[in-house]
């Protein structure tokens, strides 16, 4: 890794978590943690500058500091820290990305550049692929929200890399970041008491854990090792898929189907008053799904995660509690339903509830 590692977006839970994570790697003599908001978390011994990256400034940090390895986590889709408006966020992600990649582009000790992306940048219409590879192309580019942020700074970066093919340059498409630290939009919606959902629908989804996170984008920030490669675009996700109906059930909480106009309306409405951001973006996912290839990340990437998306989602439910249909009560009931119907003969239609149950 880069003796001079700086990190943006570090005040957001993510950010702070890798901040503190690469300070354990011998090979780090300095890490520069940059954010236009005061981190609410503990950064260990990094060095803290408060400084936007929609402004100019960004340049001046890279040279003061002689900065080799920049880690850009700041593409979110997440409420803005601190509160504020969500333009705020839509102009870090792309004003702030061009920003950055201008300084890196000027500065000389830049050597190595980590982008945080995301599987959204796939889209999401009922004429997708069943799973999708680095080099599918949407069907139909994102219209708006995260997904479409995500997209511009992805070709932005691939302009840069154009530009300066002297710096290798790592783009990490994750799927849904979950774990008992989570804040993303997704991790709100599934601790609501009632999860809408689409009428008819049951998407496929999957998971990467936060630890996941921490541990590919510290091997991404890395000198690659023997056999492998860490330049390049990579689908990030643990092994497997759970249906959203297989989600609700391991939350115990119950689900309320609506059609798509009024699970549209209920969004706004929930995102008006701050419920939850119920975006198009997620109205999207929560309907066709999206299931990524991972051949790249073990093969070329050379990484392994720890966690499967089941594994993933189990951590995060573990973290939010039992909701009103706990997993176990409603096993227990189905117990005591089956033995009072097993007199009468019923017993492989309650082996069929409880197949379904599971």
């Amino acid at each position: 890794m880069g003796k001079v590692v700086l990190v943006t977006g570090a005040a957001r839970q993510l950010g702070g978590r890798f901040v503190r994570r690469i300070q354990r790697d011998p090979e780090v003599e300095r890490v520069i943690a940059v954010d236009a908001a005061t981190p609410p978390h503990r950064l260990g011994s990094a060095e803290f500058v408060r400084t936007d990256i929609r402004q100019s400034s960004i340049a001046r940090v890279l040279a003061e500091h002689a900065v080799d390895t920049v880690v850009h986590l700041a593409v979110t889709g997440g409420r803005p820290v601190g509160g504020g408006a969500y333009s705020a966020v839509k102009e870090t992600n792309v004003i702030g990305t061009m920003q950055l990649l201008g300084a890196c582009q000027k500065s000389p000790t830049v050597r190595r550049l980590v982008v945080k992306s995301s599987t959204s940048v796939y889209g999401g219409t009922p004429r997708d692929p069943a799973v999708f590879t680095e080099t599918t192309p949407p069907k139909s580019l994102p219209s708006g929200g995260f997904a479409k942020d995500a997209a511009e700074v992805e070709g932005y970066v691939r302009g840069f890399a154009r530009r300066r093919p002297d710096v290798a340059v790592c783009v990490l498409r994750f799927a849904n970041i979950l774990g008992p630290f989570a804040d993303s939009a997704l991790a709100e919606y599934f601790s609501m008491p009632v999860m809408p959902t689409v009428l008819g629908y049951d998407p496929r989804l999957q998971f990467v854990h936060e630890d996941d996170v921490l541990e590919v984008l510290r091997l991404a920030a890395q000198e690659p090792r023997r056999g492998t490669l860490n330049s390049g675009t990579f689908n990030i996700a643990g092994d497997g898929v759970l249906l959203l109906s297989q989600c609700s059930r391991r939350l115990g909480r119950p689900t309320l189907p609506l059609l798509l106009p009024a699970l549209t309306w209920a969004g706004s409405a929930l995102r008006a008053v701050g419920a939850t951001d119920f975006s198009p973006e997620q109205m999207r996912l929560l309907t066709h799904g999206r299931v990524v290839e991972t051949t790249q990340m073990r093969e070329v990437l050379g990484f392994e995660p720890l966690y499967t998306t089941t594994e993933t989602f189990a951590d995060f439910a573990r973290s939010r509690g039992s909701g009103l249909l706990p997993p176990e009560r409603v096993g227990r009931a189905v117990d005591r339903v089956a033995a009072m119907l097993d007199a009468d003969g019923l017993r492989d239609a309650v082996d069929t509830v409880e197949g379904a149950q599971r």
